[in-house]
């Protein structure tokens, strides 16, 4: 399948139902702000820091291992108690830390997208603000200009952009017009402007053909927001041990505390509510 950086022009004009001169009209704009959305990032619902904190405690091992904690303290092994205690908290900063860290990136992943943008409307140039921007949408860009959203390029003077916040590259990159051949890797996409990257020479023209998520900076955000969903093999294999050796251990330690009862003589105590006792004849296990 054609990606857009393979169209002529006469293809991107048909493909998007736009017109390079007067772009598009009102009620095309209207229909595919409903259709595409609002050309934002979007970010999952955001968590208080304690919430996050509290979350980074609900998994099978940790649940493991707070039955550990509880155990460790009714038999009275305090320093095992404390061992997994800091295990449990550092395990949660860390938790912590890269979950605050992926909020904060897609937080400056949206700095990078301009207020304003510079458009062709019914004939006319007009500013908006950049989430109205819409696939079919024309841009005008010029030096200084922060690209609002990705587009192919129709028409361009000196054009030059900075592209570093999405392929890694230090160095301006001139752009052209004309349609490329084949599957061509991003940084080498010549024809096409980006969402994130800067303008540093020259001017030009674009058809937007990417907004919001779907555009290459969008994708990155999707990922970083959708970082703990999708689990490697090896993880859900070692998931899979984990819960059978959580399964092993709980069954182990039933065992071991109904021997320790029985070894006792303390069901009278249990019997009779007399925790007291119950406690004082545990501690000599």
């Amino acid at each position: 399948m054609a990606e857009f950086y393979n169209y002529k022009e006469k293809e991107l004009i048909e493909h998007f139902k736009t017109d390079k001169n007067r772009g598009l009209d009102n009620n095309k704009v209207k229909s595919r702000l409903q259709t595409y959305g609002y050309n934002e990032l979007k970010e999952k619902e955001k968590l208080s820091k304690l919430k996050i904190f509290i979350e980074q405690f609900k998994s099978l091992i940790i649940y493991i291992l707070i039955f550990a904690l509880v155990i460790s303290i009714f038999i009275s092994e305090y320093i095992d108690a404390i061992v997994i205690f800091v295990i449990l908290i550092l395990n949660a900063i860390l938790g912590f830390i890269q979950e605050y860290k992926a909020e904060k990136a897609i937080e400056a992943l949206k700095k990078l997208s301009a207020l304003k943008a510079k458009v062709i409307r019914n004939g006319v140039i007009v500013m908006i603000e950049t989430k109205e921007i819409v696939p079919g949408d024309l841009l005008l860009v010029e030096e200084g200009t922060k690209i609002s959203a990705d587009g192919r390029i129709l028409e361009c003077s000196m054009l030059e952009t900075l592209e570093s916040s999405l392929t890694g590259e230090s160095n301006p990159i001139s752009k052209i017009s004309e349609e490329l051949i084949g599957d061509v890797a991003l940084a080498e996409r010549k024809n096409m402007l980006y969402s994130g990257t800067i303008v540093t020479r020259g001017k030009g023209k674009i058809i937007v053909t990417s907004t919001g998520m779907n555009s290459e900076i969008g994708k990155i955000a999707g990922m970083i927001t959708d970082v703990k969903k999708e689990l490697t093999p090896l993880q859900k294999k070692l998931e899979k041990l984990g819960r059978y050796f959580g399964i092993g251990t709980i069954a182990i330690a039933i065992v071991i505390l109904i021997t320790g009862i029985i070894k006792e003589n303390l069901f009278g105590f249990i019997l009779n509510g007399d925790i007291l006792g119950f406690l004082n004849g545990a501690e000599k296990w």
